[in-house]
């Protein structure tokens, strides 16, 4: 099973189990992709063969020719749990990290006017890129969370968790009703508006201010 970093005054290395993702949670990012919003999370799942950290460039898939860059805030699950209460989702959190939900845009589109599953477009190798993850009690205020996606130099998405339609509390909470979450899952928890194609050469950064400045390639 593929790992990812918590960085602690000892970094350790935490195995991944399942990989959710909540989509349309960003009422702006709904509507520049002109889709509508949900009465609850939308989840997909991706594969752990999708995951891929710093150190090696992001490999477009060959089998795609639109993929866009989705920044999103990623949660390190670090305590089990099923049917978690709101009140108490916080403390299953181990860490917080960044993350980049790759998406092959065209045979996403293509998918769903067919009302095909997603998986082809959104499970792809390098389609889980996450940075390093800091410990959850080095947040002082999570509900407040903000971040940054910069290409090429340019500032791209400005993520800000205080516009997510549904909270970070409230997804785990949301998952744990249907899945039993497992210690080492990651949560994306949904992308701000500025997505766009991503090109051979191009340089990402994820930035979670006085936390995580991490780098990524594009090949």
């Amino acid at each position: 099973m593929p790992h990812v970093v918590l960085k602690a005054a000892q970094s350790r290395a935490v195995q991944v189990r399942n990989i959710f993702c909540i989509g349309r949670n960003y009422a702006a990012h709904i509507a520049e992709l002109g889709n509508r919003p949900e009465e609850d999370p939308v989840v997909f799942i991706k594969p752990t063969s999708a995951l891929h950290g710093p150190g090696t460039p992001i490999v477009l898939p060959a089998h795609s020719s639109d993929v866009h860059y989705e920044a999103e805030l990623v949660l390190l699950i670090g305590k089990a749990g099923k049917n978690i209460p709101e009140l108490n989702a916080l403390d299953h959190i181990d860490g917080y990290g960044l993350g980049l939900d790759l998406t092959a845009r065209d045979l996403q589109t293509k998918a769903k006017q067919g009302g095909l599953p997603w998986a082809v477009a959104k499970g792809f190798d390098c389609a889980a890129t996450v940075t390093p993850f800091v410990p959850a009690n080095a947040i002082q205020n999570p509900f407040e969370i903000q971040f940054e996606m910069h290409l090429n130099g340019h500032v791209k998405q400005h993520g800000d968790i205080r516009k997510m339609l549904f909270s970070i509390p409230y997804v785990v909470h949301y998952l744990s009703t249907v899945f039993a979450l497992q210690e080492g899952d990651l949560v994306f928890t949904g992308t701000p508006e500025g997505v766009g194609p991503l090109t051979s050469s191009d340089k990402i950064r994820l930035i979670l201010p006085d936390h995580i400045d991490t780098d990524f390639d594009v090949i």
